[in-house]
């Protein structure tokens, strides 16, 4: 493991001073290296660890004041930066910039089907760091929109016990077959399945009428059964799709805080 990865997440005592939205408001920033990647990670809380993976275009002021509130309910939160900028509102040519390099990106499984995003090793070992320092019942994350399904690859490790998926979009939902896809390999998906068979539940949350998620719910109950929670929305209007965030839902936000609460602490 890298001097990255050595040091406590969060805490940069080797990095360069950043100056933005996030820690002027009182995160600590820090890179951190694992599997062939090394992104930003901004971190603040105490507690139980919770990754929270913000949504295109980057972490906006929306994902910032969400993060807030669950660091505010009693976890420490890291929050990676994969994609865009930190506190810059959405507009869109800043969204089909972000959604431009999600597209080119290795990181990411955007048109394959059965096929797990490479990033989610690298979400794996950060979740895996940071139980290592904070300890607890395990781990919660927290993805949306292109990031919403990766908390399910997240499950192959035992530390994630508190799963959140809000508006799964990944791969790219063209067509029947991969709008039902959960962009997880074969032998990703019967693990994942089998930590389901055992006992953990997986919450996710969509608007009813959203496209981008296409059948991905009828996926995950006919994958997980029981232990999957859907937290449906109806559609107001076409563009519904950020249910923590741009079109945050205030019953969505109070069920993915109780959800990690009941998981996470004592």
């Amino acid at each position: 493991m890298n001097a990255a990865n050595q040091r406590p997440v969060g805490n940069a005592a080797s990095s360069a001073p950043v100056s933005n939205a996030a820690t002027q408001a009182g995160w600590a920033y820090d890179t951190f290296s694992a599997a062939g990647f090394t992104r930003d990670v901004y971190r603040k809380g105490s507690g139980p660890a919770v990754v929270l993976v913000h949504e295109i275009p980057g972490i906006t002021p929306a994902v910032m004041r969400f993060a807030q509130e669950v660091v505010a309910a009693g976890f420490t939160v890291a929050m990676p930066l994969l994609v865009g900028e930190v506190g810059r509102e959405p507009d869109g040519k800043y969204m089909a910039s972000s959604m431009s390099k999600v597209c080119v990106s290795r990181e990411f499984t955007t048109m394959a089907m059965r096929k797990t995003s490479p990033i989610i090793a690298w979400l794996r070992a950060l979740a895996k760091q940071l139980h290592r320092e904070v300890g607890g019942k395990g781990v919660g994350a927290v993805g949306m929109c292109f990031s919403g399904g990766f908390a399910l690859g997240m499950m192959l490790d035992d530390v994630m016990v508190a799963p959140v998926l809000s508006q799964p979009s990944l791969p790219f939902a063209f067509g029947k077959a991969r709008a039902a896809d959960l962009n997880l390999s074969p032998d990703d998906q019967l693990a994942v399945q089998r930590r389901a068979v055992e006992g953990c539940q997986v919450l996710g949350l969509r608007f009813a009428g959203d496209r981008l998620v296409g059948s991905r719910f009828d996926a995950l109950r006919k994958l997980l059964g029981e232990q999957f929670i859907a937290v449906e929305f109806a559609s107001s209007a076409k563009g519904d799709h950020s249910v923590l965030t741009e079109q945050r839902q205030e019953e969505g936000v109070r069920r993915v805080v109780d959800f990690l609460k009941e998981k996470l602490q004592p």
